[in-house]
């Protein structure tokens, strides 16, 4: 019977994962069961894709705002901090600034505009052609901003980050002065000792403020990079990538991923003979035309993942083969040529017309965006994403 189904993808549920938990056998348990209860046949090139945070939680990956600070302050001592770049989000950044001014003595918290790097605006383009303002020019300070711009609120969560980020400082009694610029260089008018918080530009960030005499420079992935009191930490990423855990704690972004998916995969392979890829996913990466944000708040997509994923899609579009190589060929012909022209394309069509229009993206960022959207990031209950197809073409 021909198959009229390409990719299926399915959210699993499983158990509310804890510290101290072995996820590899609840990940592959979940995963048979599904398969049991729902009656599918696991299959090789499957993708079996868990979310960080359940990574993370299993790991007990954890630190409190207390260690954020005492890491903080031994790097700055009683500095005054330029706290530059973060992102407007109470789930990724609120525990971490709370943190940051816990262990300073003044902060100048200088905001991107009008959006920070993930998309979130504090405000529209629209707005800065009225009024005459230049973003890559114009260093702005809290007061002027209000004046051009007054009080606004995001679109979809309500809040006013200025406001916001600025009472987290000031909860702690440590003094606050808001500026906006989009050059790293303007926080050195105000201090040479610079916590640089954005995510995938920070290389850039920090390489320019050295370059332009900042003395004491380090970005997000420098704090908790090490464990402080018995916290946990991560070294690579530090405290990229974390999540608002309570009101004094986060969850860290998961450290030594690679043996849990080779694990999850070998396990698989036991069971059923088949041969699975295993990812570990965060955040996707698309964009929302609404509130504009591109989602990206992790510093990669996938983490870990087994080696099947490596690499980018090596695919041609149909529409193109029949509008033009096949254009004057119908019906059962045409499909049976298409079909042929796929079993014998080239390993790499880079830069083939038939290719135009495919997504040159790796494949973990493709697979990592799809479960992130499938999974969501509130009480659906399905960390674990079951993905059957993804590598099938129109041969299949």
């Amino acid at each position: 019977m021909e198959r009229v189904v390409g990719t299926v993808v399915r959210g699993l549920r499983c158990p509310i994962i804890n510290q101290g938990d072995n996820i590899e056998e609840i990940v592959v348990d979940s995963v048979l069961n599904a398969a049991e209860v729902e009656k599918f046949q696991i299959k090789d090139k499957d993708v079996v894709a868990l979310t960080e945070s359940i990574v993370a939680r299993a790991q007990g990956n954890y630190a409190t705002i207390e260690a954020i600070a005492k890491d903080v302050h031994t790097k700055f001592e009683d500095d005054t901090i330029g706290v530059i770049f973060p992102i407007l989000s109470r789930n990724r950044f609120a525990n971490i600034l709370r943190g940051i001014a816990k262990g300073a003595k003044k902060i100048v918290l200088m905001l991107s505009y009008p959006s920070d790097e993930v998309g979130n605006h504090l405000v529209s383009i629209d707005m800065l052609d009225e009024k005459g303002v230049n973003p890559w020019t114009d260093v702005l300070t809290e007061n002027q901003f209000r004046d051009y711009f007054g009080y606004l609120k995001h679109t979809f969560t309500g809040v006013d980050y200025i406001e916001y980020y600025k009472s987290l400082i000031e909860e702690f009694g440590v003094e606050c002065e808001v500026i906006f610029s989009n050059n790293p260089k303007s926080i050195l008018d105000y201090t040479k000792s610079v916590l640089t918080c954005d995510i995938h530009t920070r290389f850039r960030t920090k390489r320019i403020l050295e370059a332009n005499g900042g003395e004491k420079v380090y970005s997000l992935d420098n704090i908790l990079a090490d464990s402080i009191d018995g916290s946990g930490y991560n070294e690579k990423y530090g405290l990229l990538g974390s999540n608002k855990s309570t009101e004094d704690k986060v969850k860290l972004f998961p450290r030594n991923c690679q043996p849990t998916v080779d694990r999850i995969q070998s396990m698989l392979q036991e069971k059923t003979g088949k041969n699975v890829e295993v990812m570990i996913y965060g955040d996707g990466a698309f964009k929302d035309p609404v509130g504009k944000i591109w989602e990206l708040a992790d510093p990669v997509v996938s983490p870990a993942y087994t080696a099947g994923l490596d690499g980018t899609p090596n695919e041609v579009k149909l529409k193109y083969l029949a509008d033009n190589n096949f254009s004057d060929l119908k019906g059962e012909e045409l499909q049976q040529a298409i079909s042929k022209f796929i079993d014998e394309k080239d390993e790499d069509l880079v830069g083939a017309m038939e290719a135009q229009g495919t997504t040159p993206r790796k494949l973990t960022d493709l697979i990592g965006s799809l479960a992130d959207l499938t999974s969501g990031s509130g009480d659906k209950g399905t960390p674990i994403v079951f993905i059957q197809g993804y590598f099938d073409n129109y041969t299949k």
